[in-house]
């Protein structure tokens, strides 16, 4: 069973894609039985519920309600009584997949590594953790395979690994626990928020104040489940704070320094949206449009030529800071700038030197 990390230990965590809605959408069975000739009357979901390893009853019900609990080749109701020799089945619109860890010799960038811990520099486009449509080439299976000649590591023990995690197209720095103790320390850390986080992010417009702080609880947005938003009542979503830092303004967006006082999905995509600010190209939150600038085709085409030198949102996990869970020593680590996000701050740089910005 794969690990849920509380959203207070996380950073930026790609939510996980949602599943097809087609009408006509194939089916995959995940679950069959046929019911014993001596079986009593029972509901179906509290029948399953007992048969089912980690699954809820609420999640039994729920799957019903959406036509995926059948019996005897036809959907039931939650209601349905179990008689004897009925065949059930749980069918899905995705298909099964065990949990289970497959090493991969995907490389790694390894800033660091001791026998407690490693630091890695993860690339833009790799996936952190299997989930659903990324179950193989993730930064996990690269992990296991990087140690697995290593007795004491289980790619598939929650409770060692990843300590937190970000976006499959943000690129920076993450740490990974070799052992359970490492990781409880340090995931206290993550939780105290006495670890030290820098991100660079490449965002729309310019941002006028040198430095400030945004505060804002972060939800779902209800109106587009796989965006979050900041809520306006503040009984609503879990708290966040994000402070930022201009280093350059660069005529139609601005480089800036986030700080993360918290770990929230998307956090500084959303809270740097807020403040009318959308990361350059980040298309969850719209920022693959061309929000500032002229309407001359030549700008135009610049700016989708930068879309294609950086095809993801431009945000890098720049340092990151935190103390070793055994020495008690202060680690810090810094990492490039990677080479797309580069390229596109060079591009408008060199955009904007010889033009005058309305």
């Amino acid at each position: 069973m794969i690990e849920e990390l509380p959203d207070d230990i996380e950073t930026d965590i790609d939510d996980i894609e949602p599943v097809g809605e087609e009408a006509n959408a194939q089916l995959y069975e995940h679950f069959r039985v046929v019911v014993d000739k001596g079986q009593a009357l029972m509901r179906v979901d509290k029948y399953l519920f007992e048969r089912i390893v980690n699954a809820s009853r609420n999640r039994i019900q729920n799957a019903t309600a959406d036509g995926f609990v059948m019996v005897n080749g036809k959907p039931v109701k939650s209601s349905y009584k179990v008689k004897p020799l009925d065949v059930i089945t749980v069918m899905m619109d995705r298909p099964r997949y065990e949990n289970e860890i497959i090493p991969e010799d995907i490389p790694l960038n390894i800033v660091y590594e001791d026998k407690y811990l490693m630091v890695v520099n993860k690339p833009p486009g790799l996936v952190v953790h299997p989930g659903h449509g990324n179950y193989h080439g993730t930064l996990v299976n690269a992990l296991a395979w990087h140690m697995k000649d290593n007795p004491d590591y289980d790619a598939n023990d929650p409770h060692v690994g990843l300590v937190h995690r970000i976006d499959k197209d943000t690129s920076g720095l993450l740490v990974i626990a070799k052992t359970p103790d490492a990781k409880t320390n340090l995931g206290i850390q993550f939780f105290n928020k006495t670890t030290k986080r820098k991100y660079r992010a490449l965002v729309w417009g310019i941002v006028e104040q040198d430095e400030g702080t945004i505060i804002g609880n972060l939800a779902r947005n209800p109106k587009d489940r796989m965006q979050m938003a900041v809520m306006s009542d503040p009984t609503v979503g879990k708290h966040a704070v994000t402070h930022y830092r201009v280093l350059e303004r660069l005529g139609y967006v601005t480089l800036v320094e986030c700080v993360l006082e918290t770990g929230r999905t998307h956090q500084i995509r959303v809270h740097m949206k807020h403040i009318g600010h959308v990361l350059f190209n980040d298309e969850r939150y719209g920022g693959h449009e061309i929000l500032k600038g002229t309407h001359f085709s030549k700008y135009k085409q610049f700016v989708n030529n930068c879309f294609d030198t950086c095809p993801r949102q431009a945000l890098h996990a720049m340092t990151l800071g935190f103390v070793h869970p055994v020495t008690g020593e202060e680690m810090y680590f810094t990492s490039e700038m990677p080479d797309d996000m580069s390229r596109l701050i060079e591009k408008w740089r060199s955009y904007i030197s010889n033009r005058e910005i309305e």
